[in-house]
């Protein structure tokens, strides 16, 4: 077991500091000009490829130092709703809690009551230095973020920065922070960036199915209640000719009848790796009792969440590029730029989709109602279903009440799927949970595309077109020239 070594320093604000972007609100809180840092020994393993080489990082915990005085006591939504501890908050680990949907569902579950903790590598960011990528928002650096965050609320959320990949460090964090509930983020995300090449290929499975069985040991050996909500993708399943229904299928075969998980059909490495994790999880629910919570997601469209949107500094990270960027945020952004949007092939391939504002209200009702000792459950996580050509429509018809040219075309598919097929995913599970969805409206695209216009000015157009094949992977690992 590593040994944590209590090495403390302060670091210091100037008083000069303005924070950067434009304002989201009229929200100004000051914010506390120190915080506490504390290292480990253990080493940053990861997989993080820095010009072809392996990088290395410490392990570090940092908490953002009170404003001036304990925040009152908040009614405790997040309550375990034991007798004996009615007071008593879940304490809730978030993996991946600096990225896209890992920021939003921290501030989130803090918000409602919960103990939260963020762990991460922070190697997202660094995606972006490699690639030569930005978010459309500027965003903070996390410390920022977590000084805001408890400013404006009163709310403390504990930062673990490390590797998960490395047992040693998430075996501290473990037992550090006792959690009562892990969700799981933590995993490299895009598709196309695990077709980039091998490097990032193998990156996004070592990262993906190693740091998760990290997570099950962990549970196994330090916090066996513990339940697991992880985060899988809907692509798991692939286009099928048949209904897609939630993680598991009924069939009868030469007269005999069985209850199977539903067959995958990935798409990319990192749909793979999203299988390889559901395989793993489900094993250990079965041998060793775990509780876990498998959300098959769909494509997450939208920025603001009721918390992200209290502060510019709590604003959440936008992508748009042809490597991290989804299909609705990319052609808002096309549209405000005068970009055509540009669909991919034929058209009509159709998935799952849903508010960032859903993704955090899944969430929370998972861990709310957590999955019994043993069982793996899978709940598919969207609201809606819409093909491409579909979405290219709705972009056209908004950006026209709003004055924006909006025009289309056709480019090469740069992936390898079905451009028509059949398309209906049961998502049942998460509304009898109590979901209250917030579908795409008109009033909606109205607002994500005036947010894509405030921020147009950040728009690199040498990111807008595709740039990942599929058929054309190479070998060698490929970043983006300076110039």
């Amino acid at each position: 077991m590593a040994h944590l070594l209590s090495t403390s320093c302060c670091v210091k604000i100037s008083s000069s500091y303005k924070p950067h972007g434009q304002p989201l609100n009229q929200v100004r809180t000051a914010l506390p000009t120190s915080f506490t840092i504390q290292t480990s020994k253990a080493p940053f393993k990861g997989l993080v490829f820095q010009g072809g080489k392996v990088g290395r990082s410490c392990v570090v915990r940092a908490a953002a130092a009170p404003v001036s005085k304990e925040a009152s006591a908040q009614p405790r939504s997040g309550s375990n709703g034991s007798a004996n501890e009615a007071s008593k908050a879940q304490r809730v680990m978030v993996i991946g809690g600096d990225g896209y949907c890992g920021w939003a569902t921290a501030l989130h579950l803090s918000n409602k009551g919960y103990e939260v903790a963020i762990v991460d590598s922070l190697v997202r960011r660094l995606f972006d230095h490699q690639l030569g990528l930005d978010s459309l928002t500027p965003i903070a650096s996390i410390h920022n973020r977590l000084r805001c965050w408890k400013a404006v609320t009163g709310k403390t959320i504990e930062l673990f920065i490390g590797d998960i990949c490395d047992f040693e460090f998430l075996s501290e964090t473990f037992n550090s922070f006792e959690p009562d509930a892990v969700v799981h983020f933590g995993e490299q995300r895009s598709a196309p960036y695990s077709m980039i090449d091998r490097s990032r290929a193998v990156f996004t499975q070592h990262n993906n199915v190693i740091g998760t069985l990290n997570v099950l040991f962990a549970i196994k050996e330090f916090r066996e209640q513990c339940h697991l909500v992880k985060l899988g993708t809907m692509g798991e399943y692939g286009t099928p000719n048949i209904d897609i229904e939630e993680g598991y299928i009924t069939i009868t075969h030469n007269g005999r009848t069985d209850t199977l998980p539903y067959p995958k059909q990935a798409s990319s490495f990192y749909h793979l790796s999203k299988v390889h994790d559901s395989n793993n999880i489900a094993f250990t629910c079965k041998a060793w009792g775990i509780r876990a919570t498998d959300l098959n997601q769909g494509v997450v469209y939208g920025v603001r969440t009721d918390e992200t949107s209290l502060h510019e500094d709590l604003c959440n990270r936008f992508d748009y590029d042809g490597v991290f960027g989804t299909a609705l945020n990319r052609f808002c952004v096309q549209a405000a730029v005068g970009h055509p949007l540009t669909v991919y092939g034929k058209g009509g391939q159709t998935r799952g989709y849903l508010d960032i504002r859903d993704t955090v209200q899944c969430v929370e009702l998972a861990i709310a109602n957590p999955a019994k000792p043993g069982e793996f459950r899978v709940f598919n996580q969207f609201t809606e279903q819409f093909s491409v050509n579909e979405l290219a429509a709705l972009v056209t018809k908004a950006g026209a009440k709003l004055g924006l040219n909006v025009e289309t075309i056709t480019v090469p598919n740069p992936r390898v799927e079905a451009e028509e097929h059949y398309y209906n995913a049961k998502h049942t599970k998460l509304i009898e949970l109590g979901l209250k969805p917030h579908l795409l409206s008109d009033s909606l695209l109205d607002s994500l595309l005036n947010f894509t216009v405030q921020f147009k000015d950040r728009v690199d157009r040498k990111q807008i077109m595709p740039s990942v094949s599929w058929r054309k992977i190479g070998v060698k690992p490929q970043t983006v020239p300076a110039n």
